[in-house]
């Protein structure tokens, strides 16, 4: 197997079907149509609905479920060869629809065995009768599908597959290339089951190299969703001295990047990932005393299908305990976080203040009337475009009237827009779940276009100080408490008393 290490000449980072497992490709729901079986151009309706009766296993009678001999593997393989052959687009969207719709729950069973189990309880009977019912009730609750996502689990490459579906039903829902409840309880049943099947018991931690095999290199590289690797120069940095990369891969897919995790080793807490992705640094031994915290600057899953399986957590716990193992003398864990929303959030704000107010009550006014000169416009449309267009960070003057402002906005939207409770913000959301701390938010952290066009530039901390992110963690689930620094309170504070929201 090729190495990157000993290659002579560096070459750009591929792209393209070399750079996944043939199983895990990403395929669009969506996407356009392609030539599909036999060379039609559309799937034969009837084709799928034969394929699926022959595939689906029917759910057996109760009495018999531990009886029931499994179906022929051949079965299995065929409707994994017959998805795979299908065009990427409508004919994958109706198979998927097909198979929610007609081989969902029984809903008349579900009837019949709730009827039952009501009157057991109405009727006072034993305990064990009760149980029993309600084991029946649970037993039809299952739908038919999921038993052919079980026997497609125990294939060899059956895992990987299901993956890549779940990924097109992600990705279809996304796009309402498919639609409707059935689909999205689906959905919902395959991500619980992959869920279990990816549990922590049969994830392998590992450390990637410059040693690493090539194709492992790629897969980090294609993957990086955070901070995109520029060249191979660049990829060399993110495995190097004073930095670490790791990854999860399953028993089942070994050496296949499941979720990985880029770590900076600092002196000190970043504030900026301009330090950590773009200086290159010349190459040297690391100096474990210059080594005092560690900084998780990107965590990025490689597979669709995954989404919604809980990975990122189990890894950063089973990082912190590696360095701790590796690096004792690291005291400080934190992230170096971005905050995707946060320029769309704002913008929304601009937009409805000007057409209820025709008066903006954001910033104060001094504020307002310095950004009106710098723009020359009293309202906010020029200020929108702007930040639209990233224009405003070209402007010294600007960058610094703007300061103040969007630190104050920036912390109330970490802190005080909620969803259900929650943060609304979808990376805040994971590290308080993980039970961290909203430390510190930092003005031009991420000059590049990608960071200024998400969050003005802006990035955020959330230090995880490891006696405490259980009782945390337990706060912020529990009683939907935010734990945050003096500067996060003290800029909240700051937006309370200067916008009129």
């Amino acid at each position: 197997m090729s190495r990157l290490g000993p290659c002579l000449r560096p070459r750009p980072l591929l792209r393209g079907p070399w750079a996944a497992p043939r199983g895990l490709r990403r395929v669009s729901v969506a996407a356009g149509l392609r030539r599909g079986p036999a060379g039609s151009s559309t799937a034969s309706v009837a084709g799928m609905e034969e394929l699926l009766s022959r595939s689906v296993p029917p759910l057996p009678p109760y009495e018999t479920k531990e009886k029931a001999p499994p179906p022929a593997e051949l079965r299995s393989a065929e409707f994994v060869r017959y998805y795979r052959a299908l065009q990427a687009g409508p004919p994958r969207a109706e198979l998927l629809t097909r198979l929610a719709r007609d081989f969902g729950v029984d809903h008349g069973r579900v009837a019949e065995f709730s009827a039952k189990v009501l009157q057991a309880r109405e009727q006072q009977r034993e305990l064990g009768a009760l149980l029993q019912a309600e084991d029946r009730l649970r037993y039809y609750l299952n739908p038919q599908y999921r038993g052919l996502f079980q026997h497609l689990g125990r294939l060899e490459g059956g895992l990987r597959f299901l993956v890549e579906l779940r990924g097109d039903l992600v990705e279809g829902l996304a796009t309402k290339a498919v639609d409707g409840p059935h689909v999205k309880e689906m959905n919902g049943v395959l991500k619980n089951m992959l869920s279990e099947w990816f549990s922590t018991g049969f994830l392998n931690l590992e450390r990637v190299t410059w040693q690493s095999p090539c194709e492992v290199l790629q897969k980090i590289s294609d993957s990086e969703a955070v901070h995109p690797v520029r060249n191979w120069v660049d990829m060399k940095r993110r495995v190097g001295s004073y930095r670490r990369c790791y990854f999860f891969s399953h028993c089942a897919i070994p050496g296949e990047p499941l979720i990985v995790l880029h770590v900076a080793l600092t002196s000190d807490i970043s504030s900026s990932i301009q330090a950590i992705v773009k200086e290159v640094l010349p190459l040297e031994t690391e100096d474990t005393d210059k080594i005092t915290t560690a900084i998780f600057y990107s965590i990025s899953l490689t597979h669709q299908g995954l989404q919604g399986v809980e990975l990122g957590t189990y890894l950063i716990k089973r990082v912190v305990k590696e360095l701790q193992k590796e690096l004792p003398q690291i005291k400080a864990f934190s992230t170096l976080s971005p905050i995707p929303g946060f320029t769309k959030w704002l913008l929304g704000l601009l937009s409805s203040q000007t057409k209820e107010l025709e008066r903006n009550e954001l910033f104060t006014e001094s504020e307002w009337q310095e950004i009106s000169e710098i723009t020359g416009d009293p309202t906010t449309e020029t200020l929108k475009k702007l930040l639209n267009n990233n224009e405003w960070v070209r402007s010294e003057k600007l960058v610094k009237v703007l300061h103040s402002p969007f630190m104050r906005l920036c912390a109330w939207y970490l802190y005080g827009e909620k969803h259900r409770g929650y943060a609304l913000n979808p990376v805040a959301n994971f590290h308080l779940q993980n039970g961290s701390v909203m430390w510190r938010i930092n003005w031009m952290a991420d000059t590049s276009p990608r960071g200024i066009a998400a969050s003005c530039g802006m990035m955020v901390n959330y230090r995880y100080f490891l006696e405490d992110t259980a009782s945390n963690s337990a706060a912020y689930l529990g009683t939907k408490q935010i734990k945050a620094s003096e500067q996060v309170l003290s800029l909240v504070s700051q937006f309370q008393q200067n916008s009129k929201l």
